[in-house]
């Protein structure tokens, strides 16, 4: 099982998977298995069903990350698409944890998946950079921390997101300055006691007394109010794109929602990237060898992909081309289902491969040549990030919701 307790994420090392917002491992090597996750974590596997309901709500075809099963699970996503038939208004709320100065491919996910949502549903954004947290749980200095957030958003700008309906916000900077969230902070850490944080985080007894508080600082945002300078004093459903280890902070947030009469956050919950050394773990910035940069060069990705990428191949080519390669294991083949966007293109790699026809280094041949055109361009969007851009999308500035 998962090594988390459905109620509140209990972690037992004794379990063949550990799935917290600290640590990822796996036993099996074909990785996380997401379907006792679901169960284990209590959430909704997102059906054939749903995604029929979302193409005829929004009239968009769903996100290949949605189509294969990328983004797997949820919490009331059903009633959001509800809300939407309503007419009624709705947000986006992510972030990211700046513990690097540049992010890495499987950061780029939930970006990837948020700024679609954006363009989908045309709602407001809130992005929280918790560089107050990387500073309690990193050998960072506030100020270093606070400068990583900076760089971070950056890279995040360089997705494209709507800057007159994106809010961008470091902890450090917003919190002191903002009345409202600070309130709903200290009303959220007055609903959960200790034994509740411990059972879902691990705290123990020589944790800081500030990473026991953090969770309602991640919690926060989840509320409209927070953000009075988009909302008012209005309360406005939020959508949350996430990784699922992220998932113990939303469920404690949903537990304590109507307790202050605020709206349960809707989640959306995606895998991991897996690290290129293979699926047991996601891909670290503490590691850069289990990772591609998007500040690396196009020699330096060929050179990870190609010495550091797990294959799914056979020990020669002339066992390769009977038995085929094992496309559940393949690391190139997992980053392929992120990053090609083509479902007959990924299904004829597939085959190929599965039936011996591709052989491992041809595989990594074109995740290579997917990958260097995308850090590329990614690169290009960074690099024209102006300090006018910045300011717009650090500005408090109001929205249409």
């Amino acid at each position: 099982s998962s090594g988390i307790n459905a109620e509140y994420g209990e972690i037992d090392e004794k379990q063949d998977q550990v799935v917290t917002p600290w640590d990822v491992q796996a036993t099996d090597e074909k990785g996380v298995d997401y379907e006792k996750l679901i169960k284990q974590f209590g959430s909704q596997k997102i059906t054939t069903e749903l995604l029929d309901r979302f193409e005829k709500v929004t009239g968009q075809q769903p996100h290949h990350f949605l189509r294969r099963g990328i983004v797997f699970s949820h919490r009331d996503f059903d009633q959001l698409l509800t809300l939407k038939e309503q007419g009624k208004p709705f947000y986006l709320y992510t972030g990211r944890g700046p513990s690097a100065s540049s992010l890495h491919l499987g950061h780029c996910v939930p970006f990837m998946f948020t700024k679609w949502l954006q363009e989908v549903f045309d709602v407001p954004l809130v992005i929280q950079m918790t560089d107050d947290e990387k500073a309690l749980w990193k050998d960072l200095s506030l100020e270093d921390a606070n400068k990583l957030a900076h760089e971070n958003i950056k890279d995040i700008i360089a997705f494209g997101f709507n800057p007159e309906k994106t809010f961008i916000f470091c902890d450090l900077e917003y919190i002191p300055s903002c009345k409202e969230f600070y309130w709903n902070m200290n009303r959220i850490q007055k609903c959960i006691n200790y034994n509740q944080a411990q059972k879902c985080f691990g705290f123990s007894g020589d944790s800081y007394i500030g990473k026991i508080s953090f969770p309602a600082i991640q919690a926060a945002p989840s509320f409209s109010t927070s953000f009075p300078h988009i909302f008012g004093d209005k309360k406005v459903h939020c959508l949350i794109p996430c990784a699922i280890d992220q998932d113990p902070y939303f469920r404690i947030t949903r537990d304590v929602a109507p307790r202050l009469k605020q709206n349960k956050p809707v989640l959306l919950h995606s895998t991991f990237l897996p690290a290129l050394q293979g699926a047991q773990t996601k891909m670290s910035s503490s590691d850069s060898m289990s990772n591609v940069e998007m500040s690396d060069t196009p020699k330096k990705i060929k050179t990870k992909i190609n010495k550091h990428a797990f294959s799914g191949g056979k020990g020669s080519i002339e066992e390769h081309r009977k038995l085929g390669g094992d496309t559940s294991v393949d690391v190139p083949y997992h980053y392929l289902r992120f990053f090609e966007p083509d479902d007959d293109r990924l299904a004829e790699i597939k085959r190929d491969y599965e039936s011996g026809a591709l052989l491992s280094g041809e595989i990594k041949k074109i995740l290579i040549d997917h990958l260097q055109a995308y850090v590329k361009e990614f690169q290009e969007r960074r690099a024209n990030v102006t300090p006018e851009l910045l300011d717009k999308f650090l500005s408090r500035h109001p929205m249409d919701i």
